[in-house]
């Protein structure tokens, strides 16, 4: 039989840019500026200011909003986790998968090392997170449940595609690449505990280790072609078992985008928790008093239970602030309070507001079997009142994926957010709208995203 890795790197091999849609490169685009603000928002917190200070050496890449150029490795990782940092950055709802911060960072990083054109990145881009989205569907839910980030584990086999559809390696390379980058694959969760940092620094180590992968094989270094669904392979280790529907990857490839599907988040958090969000935003604006609620439950996906729900006592009263991303009691209770969920409603000052504090911990909730996760995310909210009366508010859907995607106008709304938040004036975030427009036009040049 021909492994997974050989179909996938034939179908990598065959994509051409002048064959892509239209719409997808304009998507890809979006996809660009969104990490691109979305560094620019990271660049003065304290943990791109610690990734910057443990950086060594020199190089010819980009840290984006930064003076300081590095090797590409050491670009990727830092441009990758401010990417991710406030968990503000696309996803992909079947997944669920973050791919635009791993993949980006590792296809500009090394596209400055190489001096790519403009179609060459275009290319590991969309190969890049066509991979991280197909390979998200081989096993639904089964790596979050092994203790595993996605992003992580299959962000480090998107970079690797990504890179190697950029640089034009042949089959045999970027197979031998998916197996090196398999080694090199990994990211625990165990960041849920105390909100610690580790989660930020997922994308931007596998964007690091898909460009490392690549640079191996293009040199003639050898990896298991069985990489994928191996006895000791990818699956094996982060899903538990080799078993998955492998036709997901690569079935299609090249002809049917996924890719096309990429969501762009409205709030800074879980995106699971984000149609809970829009319903309490709703349940507010009926005029409800926060004292006239005295429980709020909501019907879920088991799937998200792990992650966001529990323990509920430690998910209803969250640590610090990036703790409170991926508590949905938080989330709901900002959103109903706030009005909002963007980044202003994730710092100290509101995991301690007393109004939020009061009424997450009225927030629990149910599983609901019949819930669509992974394939759909949906919200629902009941409000018991303390009248007796009870309201509800539901949602079918993610806000800003593909059933109610984000217009061009919002990404770019949320781009000048993003730098503004950040610290760049309006005159410096043009000069990177104009560089990120112009990206797959020419030649790299990401001069005006340096500081």
């Amino acid at each position: 039989m021909t492994a997974a890795a050989e179909r996938l790197a034939d179908s990598i091999v065959a994509v051409r840019v002048e064959q892509l849609p239209a719409r997808l490169g304009e998507i890809m685009q979006d996809v660009v500026l969104d990490v691109v603000g979305l560094c620019l928002a990271a660049r003065g917190t304290d943990y791109v200011r610690a990734a910057l200070a443990a950086a060594t050496g020199s190089g010819d890449s980009t840290a984006i909003g930064h003076a300081m150029r590095f090797d590409c490795g050491q670009a990727a990782v830092i441009n990758g986790m401010a990417a991710h940092g406030e968990d503000f950055d696309d996803t992909f709802e079947g997944g669920p998968i973050h791919a635009g911060a791993a993949i980006v960072p590792a296809v500009l990083a090394a596209a400055e090392e190489f001096g790519s054109e403009g179609s060459a990145i275009l290319r590991g881009i969309v190969v890049g997170v066509e991979t991280a989205c197909r390979l998200s569907l081989v096993a639904p839910k089964r790596v979050h449940q092994a203790g595993f980030h996605p992003t992580a584990v299959l962000g480090t086999m998107g970079g690797a595609a990504a890179v190697g559809a950029m640089l034009g390696l042949g089959e045999r390379q970027i197979v031998d690449a998916f197996g090196i980058a398999g080694s090199m694959a990994s990211g625990i969760i165990e960041y849920l505990a105390d909100g610690s940092w580790t989660k930020r620094l997922h994308p931007g180590w596998a964007a690091q280790s898909g460009i490392r992968a690549e640079l191996l094989a293009r040199q003639g270094f050898v990896g298991p072609t069985t990489v994928f669904e191996g006895t000791h392979g990818l699956f094996h280790g982060f899903a538990r078992g080799a078993e998955g529907d492998y036709g997901k990857l690569t079935d299609g490839f090249g002809r049917e985008w996924l890719a096309e599907t990429i969501a762009f988040k409205p709030f800074a958090c879980g995106t699971m928790t984000h149609p809970y969000i829009d319903c309490a935003i709703r349940l507010a604006r009926r005029g409800i008093a926060m004292d006239a609620i005295e429980e709020i439950v909501c019907e879920v996906g088991e799937g998200t239970v792990h992650r966001l729900w529990e323990p509920l006592a430690q998910k209803q009263s969250p640590p610090n602030a990036y703790a409170a991303k991926f508590s949905s009691p938080f989330c709901i209770a900002a959103g109903f309070v706030l009005g909002d969920a963007g980044l202003a409603a994730f710092t100290e000052e509101t995991v301690r507001d007393p109004r939020i504090r009061t009424l997450m911990a009225r927030v629990r909730y149910v599983i609901d079997p019949d819930n669509p996760y992974p394939r759909e995310f949906t919200g629902h909210i009941r409000a018991k009142l303390r009248s007796g009366e009870v309201i509800e508010e539901r949602q079918p859907h993610l806000r800003g994926g593909a059933h109610e995607p984000l217009s061009r106008a919002a990404i770019e709304a949320k781009f000048f957010a993003n730098a503004a938040f950040g610290g760049w004036d309006r005159t410096k975030a043009e000069r990177a709208r104009a560089c990120v427009q112009g990206l797959f036009a020419g030649p790299v040049d990401l001069a005006a995203l340096g500081e």
